[in-house]
């Protein structure tokens, strides 16, 4: 059988982080009408709608669904599970390319990406509370906001435990020693206990942004060497 001109199959959809094994989840087939250079409508019809939203109100959803879900488990004293649930799912999406194309897709039908996420929550493990929570985004086109969802989930979280989250970009990955000894340092600046949300980024060249709130610390040497080109080109 010969493949429709604009169809395809995609790749297996869940690579966890634990685990180079990829799992046989369901497979999503997606077509487009219309020839490459035509001005045709790209995406059947069968219930795949344009999801694209402003960022604005994309961040908006996500918080009402995570205050949703937040304050179900608060009251059902779940926030550990959520917690645990929260920091799975993050990990997985960070993971999968293939699955955050798959969320984002405008051209994936409901039932195909609600497949796909059940399937993950299986694998997972996740709770009922989070379980349903997705099962009800799939259902109302909203599993594109699953990333500020989650980060969403995981700053409720933080506030709850009296915690605030640190995004540190490092120009190598920092030791054990040194990431224990940036969140002392913090903690000793802010007063609250400080998680770390640490990124690579090679071309800093050395040392560290950090960003704790509205609060930015840069001390790279890529930032360094900027500010020094900037001095040369007044005195020039």
């Amino acid at each position: 059988n010969r493949e429709q001109p604009g169809c395809g199959v995609d790749t297996p959809l869940l690579r966890t982080p634990a685990t180079d094994d990829v799992q046989p989840w369901p497979r999503v087939k997606v077509c487009a009408k219309g020839r490459p250079d035509s001005q045709e409508p790209r995406a059947t019809d069968s219930g795949r709608v344009d999801v694209s939203e402003p960022a604005s109100i994309s961040l908006g959803i996500a918080s009402r669904y995570a205050s949703a879900l937040f304050d179900l488990a608060k009251d059902d004293k779940a926030l550990k599970a959520l917690e645990a649930d929260t920091t799975a799912l993050a990990e997985t999406l960070d993971a999968g390319a293939d699955l955050r194309a798959v969320i984002a897709s405008p051209v994936i039908s409901r039932d195909d990406q609600g497949k796909v996420i059940a399937a993950i929550g299986a694998k997972l493990g996740l709770s009922t509370l989070m379980t349903n929570t997705l099962a009800l985004m799939s259902d109302k086109r909203r599993l594109f906001v699953l990333p500020q969802f989650l980060t969403a989930l995981a700053d409720m979280i933080a506030a709850e435990k009296g915690e605030v989250t640190a995004e540190v970009t490092a120009a190598r990955a920092l030791s054990a020693a040194q990431s224990k000894k940036l969140a002392e340092t913090l903690k000793a600046r802010v007063g609250k206990t400080v998680k770390l949300n640490t990124t690579v980024d090679e071309t800093l060249i050395g040392g560290l942004v950090v960003k704790l709130g509205s609060t930015m610390i840069d001390t790279s040497v890529k930032a360094k060497l900027a500010a020094l080109q900037n001095a040369m080109k007044e005195v020039g």
